[in-house]
């Protein structure tokens, strides 16, 4: 009956195709949207139309857009590949936001311990000092490789999406 992956799509075959795919009857959408199975049922079969509010609630429920619920061109085929890549890139920008703000956290918790130990036990910082092998003191190192992860971090956590 329905061709969900491409194709025309009227409102009411992308209803029944995102209650299918979730895996839910008329009566638990009815449940979920506050409306009669029976409104499900003619809206499905397409005997009538959502009211707009009910048409924005189908749209959150199922995480997609007003546009993919109302333009029957927008389940086209070759639209696929312009979504799929807008969801890597989002999953990517998604990474590397992640990486950014551990790096970042991370940086400033290693900058936090070497000042409380510094603070605390000044010794320790003369064993850092003396641990190093660079002509630098180890306390120099160590805070200047915190200062590189927090900076590393900040650029990409700020860094704006990648160019198309």
């Amino acid at each position: 009956m329905l061709n969900v992956e491409g194709g025309n799509m009227a409102l009411s075959e992308k209803l029944y195709a995102l209650r299918k795919k979730s895996g839910l009857s008329q009566e638990q959408l009815a449940e979920q949207l506050k409306v009669s199975r029976q409104a499900i049922s003619k809206w499905e079969s397409g005997a009538s139309s959502p009211e707009s509010d009910k048409l924005i609630a189908i749209s959150h429920y199922f995480n997609v857009s007003l546009d993919h619920l109302m333009k029957e061109d927008s389940d086209r085929p070759e639209d696929t590949p312009q979504r799929e890549q807008r969801g890597s890139a989002q999953v990517a920008n998604h990474t590397r936001r992640s990486v950014g703000l551990m790096i970042c956290i991370g940086g400033i918790i290693c900058l936090m311990i070497w000042g409380l130990l510094s603070l605390l036990d000044p010794t320790a910082s003369n064993q850092i000092s003396e641990s190093s092998m660079i002509t630098i003191d180890g306390n120099g190192v160590y805070l200047f490789l915190c200062v590189v992860a927090i900076v590393v971090g900040a650029v990409l956590l700020l860094k704006g999406p990648g160019k198309k």
